[in-house]
This record gives structure tokens, sequence and C-alpha cells, in this order.
């Protein structure tokens, strides 16, 4: 029964190149040709691809590695400058330039996971940032007017409103609202709270019936708050008031407590 061995996939001949280089623990600058040249080949005989460009790619690697071989058993040739050539230069500059970019890759892709795991927040805009204005330049508004244009246009303005006037409805009196019961208001929001314990800003101004009414109910809270009678908790700005009860108060303390500042 023969052996069968995978083989490694490689990306290209530098690639198997540096393979061998890092498992011979070979120092790159002084590349043993003889050596890396017959396990090259090696693997080249062991190679099942049937793809023969990228076959080519390898067997022309094969013979610049043979080429460099033959190289270096000839005589060393010299420069201009006297020095010797070495024939390997031009191969580990390739290699380096390889292992280079090779390692940028994984650094790159280290990052494009790293940033796969980052969540972004849309920015969003305060209502009354985003409802701002610039002020008006009233130099610049008001500089082709003059006296009389202005007097035109206060009169203009006088009958428009004097237009608006109604002659039936506007003799008659006005209708006064009577005024709230701030005790009975203040004792009305105590019991409320004191009976749910745990409940919502939002849900006690819903349960108010005028402005004033709502007025009188903030100012309720806030000195509730004052005096240590009940704690408030808010997780977000735009979230609702949270109202909790304090611990260690009796019902006597709570509902006879006085709302002195309201």
């Amino acid at each position: 029964m023969a052996l069968s061995v995978k083989l490694e996939v490689f990306e290209g001949p530098l690639d198997l190149l540096l393979h061998l280089i890092d498992k011979n623990k070979i120092d790159i600058y002084d590349i043993p040709i003889v050596m890396i040249t017959e396990q090259y080949l090696d693997y080249i005989k062991q190679m099942q691809e049937e793809d023969m460009n990228i076959m080519s790619e390898f067997l022309v690697m094969a013979a610049t590695l043979l080429d460099i071989k033959c190289k270096m058993l000839l005589p060393p040739e010299v420069n201009e400058e006297g020095e010797e050539e070495d024939p390997r230069t031009e191969l580990v500059e390739k290699l380096l330039e390889y292992k280079v970019c090779k390692y940028m890759s994984f650094e790159l892709k280290d990052r494009s996971l790293m940033a796969s795991r980052y969540v972004y927040k849309e920015a969003t805009l305060p209502e009354e940032v985003a409802k701002f204005k610039p002020p008006l330049d009233y130099d610049e508004l008001l500089k082709d007017l003059n006296l009389q244009e202005l007097n035109r246009i206060f009169r203009e303005t006088i009958k428009r409103n004097e237009n608006k006037i109604d002659p039936i409805r506007s003799k008659f009196g006005n209708i006064e609202k009577d005024e709230i019961n701030l005790e009975g208001k203040s004792n009305f929001i105590k019991a409320y709270i004191w009976e749910h314990k745990v409940l919502m800003f939002r849900e006690l101004l819903e349960r108010q019936n005028s402005k004033l009414e709502i007025i009188v109910t903030f100012l309720a809270v806030l000195e509730l708050i004052k005096t240590g009678l009940i704690e408030i908790e808010q997780n977000g700005i735009d979230d609702d008031i949270r109202i909790t009860v304090a611990e260690n108060v009796s019902d006597t303390e709570f509902l006879q407590a006085d709302l002195e500042n309201v």
C-alpha cells in the first residue's frame, strides 16, 4: 500500500523558500544554496499541482537556484570597486521584500478583525441644538429703514390689530380661574407617592390638569428630595426620572412633612 503524503500549500516560490529557511534555521543573509536547492527540488518533485501556470513559477525559481548554485562553484566576480559580488544578493533582497509584505498582510488582517469588533453610534444632537438659529443682526436688518418707513410699518401693524378685535366679545369680562389650593395639592402628591412607593415622575405629572399644577408638583418633589424623604434616579438625560420613597421613613413622618417652600 503506497504512503500518501500531504504537502503544505505555499502562495509562491518565495513563500516556499522562506519556509525552508525558517525550517532549517538559516541566516537569510548567508543561504547555503546547495542544501536549499536540493530541498526545493525535492518539494517540486512531490507537487501534485495540475495548474501549469502555478507550476511554472516554481520551476522558474528552481532554475534561478540552479543558476546561483553554478555561479557559487565558479570563481567570484569582482565589481568596479574591487569587491566580490555574491550571486545570492538579488535573491536575498527579493526574500526580504516578500517577508516584509507577508508580515504586513498579517498585520492588516489582524487590524481588520479588530475593526469588526467596534460598534459606532450615530451622531445625535440635542433638540435645543438642532433648532438653534443664529441671532439676528439688527444693524443689517434695519440698514435700509428710516423714520418715515418705521412710521408706516407701525401704523399698518396697529391697523391690523384693530381689525382683529371682535366688537362683541371684546366687551366681555375676563373669566379667571380659581387659584390652586397649595396645601391640598401638596397633600395629594405626598399621598400618591406614599401609596405607590416607586413610580415615574412622568406618571405624577400626567395627573395634573394645568401648568400651575405641574409647577406645584415639581416644587413639591424638590422639597421631598431636600428633606430626604424620597430618592430619585435617572439613567440618561432623555430617560424618565424614577422616584422611590426613602428607606426607614414612617407613614406619619412622610405624610405630615411640611412642604413650606411650595
